[in-house]
């Protein structure tokens, strides 16, 4: 089961039952089944409040993924920060809409085994990304 939930800001204008089918269908071309995913979506002072708490960085970031994955069975907490997603839509010329959907795959994608911390990495995940975003453009969000 996906939930959706705020803290400490507006839950973003999202279709809910199109991205937990989009999910669902990334999630099982990595052979995975999706469990208890649970998204916050929160401001710039939560999730720092969180990245000090529980992985000791002192810094602003727009994704903390916390994985709980069993087998093949995805789960976790994924917070979100809205205000570093717009901000960062802006600085790489984005609409919101599309980075908050490359933002929430994401989270999903490193539940599904995708690293972005050593080199060339980065690339696979970004080829992840872009190829989740095309299916989900396919659909009406």
């Amino acid at each position: 089961m996906i939930t959706y939930q705020t803290e400490g800001t507006r839950m973003p204008d999202i279709k809910k039952r199109i991205l937990t089918s989009w999910i669902k269908d990334v999630a099982a071309e990595y052979g995975k089944k999706v469990g208890e995913i649970a998204y916050i979506f929160c401001n710039d002072e939560k999730i720092l409040e969180v990245n000090r708490e529980y992985l000791q960085h002192d810094y602003y970031t727009d994704i903390i993924t916390f994985d709980y994955t069993e087998k093949d069975r995805i789960g976790g907490d994924i917070f979100i920060s809205l205000d570093t997603v717009k901000s960062n839509a802006e600085k790489f010329e984005q609409a919101y809409e599309r980075e908050l959907h490359r933002v929430i795959i994401h989270g999903i994608l490193h539940l599904c085994g995708i690293s972005d911390k050593e080199p060339g990495e980065r690339e696979i995940m970004e080829a992840a990304e872009e190829k989740a975003l095309k299916q989900l453009s396919k659909t009406k969000v």
